[in-house]
């Protein structure tokens, strides 16, 4: 861990990566990269740069990419990972996490946040603002759980896919890689293709 934290984007998901960070208080100063010239600072913590100056801090700073798109959140840390950056990960700190919970690099949980014990979440994953992961999951790579989202036991959720806000996921349910699901929906049975899923249960559109 290095006393610098850089974050790449300085909109509405890097605010709160921000205000996460300042409130852990392990990095002595936080900036952010933005590829938007009109943004000087954000929170209060100022934009040095655009997203393709990285490779300028790579020895003074840890990274994380505040950057709600699942798609260019994982484009921008595989270049972060290619030049050997040290990648942060951040939990806000009333989120509760269970034991033997395995968060990758470049993973964000939010405020309120509830992971259960034996959970593994891969890179770059979002948990967001008062979302609950029970026991046993297998979130992979890149996923994006809204606020208030709920997962039961065992549930596996494939690479990029993101979860709406408020929605819901039964036990046992395995959804396939680079799916969406409507705010609101409740997921009761297996999604094995790819696709848009809205209503309750879930169906695709």
């Amino acid at each position: 861990m290095k006393e610098k934290l850089l974050i790449i984007g300085a909109s509405g998901h890097g605010k709160v990566v921000a205000d996460i960070a300042k409130k852990i208080n392990k990095w002595k100063d936080i900036v952010f990269l933005d590829d938007d010239e009109n943004i000087k600072f954000s929170m209060g913590v100022k934009v040095i740069g655009k997203s393709v100056d990285l490779y300028k801090y790579l020895n003074e700073y840890d990274f994380i990419v505040g950057i709600g798109s699942n798609t260019i959140r994982e484009e921008i840390q595989l270049k972060l990972e290619a030049a050997k950056a040290s990648i942060a990960s951040l939990i806000h700190p009333t989120a509760v996490i269970g034991e033997q919970v395995k968060l990758s690099n470049g993973t964000v949980v939010m405020a309120g946040a509830v992971i259960n014990c034996c959970t593994k979440l891969g890179k770059g994953c979002i948990v967001n603002t008062g979302a609950t992961v029970d026991h046993d999951n297998i979130i992979e790579d890149y996923v994006h759980i809204s606020p208030g989202t709920h997962l039961a036991g065992s549930v596996k959720v494939g690479k990029g896919t993101w979860l709406g806000i408020g929605s819901i996921v039964s036990n046992n349910i395995n959804i396939i890689s680079g799916c969406k699901v409507g705010a609101g929906a409740v997921v009761v049975n297996d999604i094995t293709e790819t696709g848009t899923y809205i209503g309750i249960p879930a169906r695709r559109v």
